[in-house]
């Protein structure tokens, strides 16, 4: 498995499959200033906990340039709820206001070294990487986060600022890697 990419590297390409029918690329996402790429799934209880935080904060930034997309790495032969039909469901159920896609290779993941779901790679206007990790200080409980890295790293990015914590060690579940 390789070490993915490093602060400072480019985001590598991808071409995947999204849950709405279209396929998506880096280039899909040109003209945003921030670009969120965060590799998540259907059955992992830290992504469920932070779904909602995540619809919000897409919806607090769309209008400023920034876009989240999300990818499902997991093997779905172990996981079958994290199939792409599932995909769809979990998404209509959720009302998902952002691309999520399936990289069934595993091959974006490894391009990128995510461990966990959730894993975060913040980028910016340039799509080089300013930023990953997690999402807050406390993914179980919304009302008590004290930190909010990733929100944070946004709002640097936008307002041309160094991002205060760069690297959080992320927190979830592993990547389920097909054997």
């Amino acid at each position: 498995m390789s070490q993915g990419i490093k602060m400072g590297d480019k985001a590598p390409d991808f071409n995947l499959p999204g849950v709405d029918g279209n396929n998506y690329s880096l280039s899909d996402f040109k003209d945003k200033k921030v670009l969120v790429v965060m590799f998540t799934c259907n059955h992992c209880p830290y992504v469920q906990a932070y779904e909602d935080r995540l619809i919000a904060l897409q919806r607090e930034f769309k209008d400023k340039g920034v876009s989240l997309v999300t990818i499902n790495p997991n093997d779905d032969k172990g996981y079958p709820e994290d199939s792409f039909e599932n995909m769809v469901k979990r998404a209509k159920e959720k009302g998902f206001n952002f691309p999520y896609l399936r990289d069934k290779s595993q091959n974006v993941a490894r391009a990128y070294g995510a461990s966990h779901t959730p894993h975060i790679f913040v980028f910016d206007e340039d799509r080089r990487l300013r930023y990953t990790g997690k999402v807050d200080d406390n993914w179980k409980e919304p009302n008590k986060v004290k930190e909010r890295y990733l929100r944070d790293a946004i709002l640097a990015l936008l307002n041309q600022k160094e991002i205060k914590n760069p690297d959080t060690y992320a927190i979830g579940c592993t990547i389920k890697w097909a054997k």
